[in-house]
């Protein structure tokens, strides 16, 4: 009962484990809201418990022949999960950024990588008989695996960085979506999604250089400490999924869906239309005479009911003859709004944050960032600048 089975960076592998685990069956089993989000997060979650199980049972110093004499079947079953975190990453996030998201035969590339895996491990290593796969492991020795399998390691952290990659492109195109459709932002807050990608993105990046300094050790006789590189990254993991834990609780419903087939309907289309200058001198007319900008409300769907106009085709106008996105459009007319306050004599005593709800802002931050961006000054410094000069 004396020996130690775990050593320190074990029990990090374990407490990961332990943190997807629960995670994931809470989503399952008592986490309301988007029910197709909250199973993908769960899966990504339980791939992600996989992982460290599998360096645990192949790499972890007294658990690996704990492992071997409990059943030698239990080698290799858990690193199946590398090909699918990734990829179940991706659909998490696509899952929470279009609102009609649903998967399509084309989604099925994206699994064949584990497809192909599994049907290889299955012909490599479970057809084996018992005292064989025993055998192997027992005498294992990473310098003599077959040269294969370390460049097939190799493809499979290329894979996930691929995946991780896609999931920012993704991202910034809903970013993208986000500013051409709401002059609000503040509520859609993308930070912890971004910082999960881009920490996950990291850790395949290190997980390529991981597979390629064992690559020129065994190859090339080099010296690179690539053990060191991976330690790093399960403590990095472990972080991150305490990180996931706790913002993807209160932000999940946040999310204001894209259409993804009227999405790319728009940017196939927008270049080709021509736009009409009656239409530019409507919404400008309108713009100044009716300003629309002053309801905290407005988005562009309002907005385009209001001129009568299909929203694409407002988008369209405000993009490519504005040259702005939506929510710099609104915006822009907001300041204005607030600059001619700012001026007035009878509202030299009113706070700045009615200023700001009086110029259809809900959000200081925007307010603040936006006026100083267009006029080179805080609201304050500029109220102040003006009342001397007059």
């Amino acid at each position: 009962m004396s020996e130690v089975l775990f050593n320190t960076l074990d029990l990090t592998l374990l407490i990961t484990v332990y943190q997807c685990i629960s995670f994931a069956l809470f989503l399952l089993f008592i986490k309301k809201g988007n029910k197709q989000s909250n199973i993908l997060l769960a899966l990504f979650l339980l791939s992600q418990a996989a992982i460290p199980l599998d360096t645990l049972i192949n790499f972890g110093e007294a658990f690996r022949q704990y492992a071997i004499n409990f059943s030698p079947n239990i080698f290799y079953v858990f690193g199946t999960a590398y090909w699918l975190e990734a990829v179940l990453l991706l659909f998490y996030v696509r899952s929470l950024i279009y609102k009609n998201f649903h998967f399509t035969k084309i989604h099925i590339l994206y699994f064949l990588p584990f497809i192909l895996y599994v049907f290889f491990e299955i012909n490599d290593w479970y057809l084996l008989d018992y005292e064989t796969k025993q055998a192997i492991l027992n005498g294992y020795v990473l310098a003599e695996e077959p040269a294969y399998t370390r460049f097939m390691n190799l493809f499979r952290e290329l894979f996930r960085v691929y995946a991780s990659i896609i999931c920012l492109i993704e991202l910034k195109r809903y970013q993208a979506h986000i500013m051409d459709t709401f002059a609000d932002i503040e509520a859609v807050d993308l930070s912890w999604l971004k910082i999960l990608v881009i920490g996950f993105l990291i850790i395949h990046v290190q997980a390529v250089i991981v597979t390629l300094g064992y690559i020129s050790v065994i190859e090339l006789n080099t010296s690179i400490n690539f053990q060191l590189i991976g330690q790093i990254s399960n403590i990095m993991v472990m972080f991150l999924i305490t990180f996931l834990m706790f913002f993807s609780l209160g932000f999940t419903s946040m999310f204001k869906g894209l259409d993804i087939n009227k999405h790319s309907i728009n940017n196939q289309s927008q270049s080709k239309e021509e736009i009409d200058p009656q239409q530019i001198n409507t919404i400008t007319q309108y713009m100044n005479e009716s300003k629309p900008y002053l309801n905290h409300l407005l988005n562009l769907d309002n907005l385009a009911n209001q001129l009568f106009m299909p929203s694409r085709q407002l988008s369209q106008i405000i993009n490519r003859h504005f040259e702005q996105n939506f929510f710099e459009f609104i915006n822009g007319y907001r300041i204005d709004e607030a600059k001619i306050l700012l001026t007035k004599a009878n509202h030299q005593k009113t706070t700045m944050l009615d200023i700001m709800d009086l110029s259809g802002f809900n959000s200081k931050a925007t307010f603040n960032t936006f006026f100083k961006k267009l006029v080179g000054l805080t609201p304050t410094q500029y109220r102040k600048e003006q009342l001397e000069n007059q």
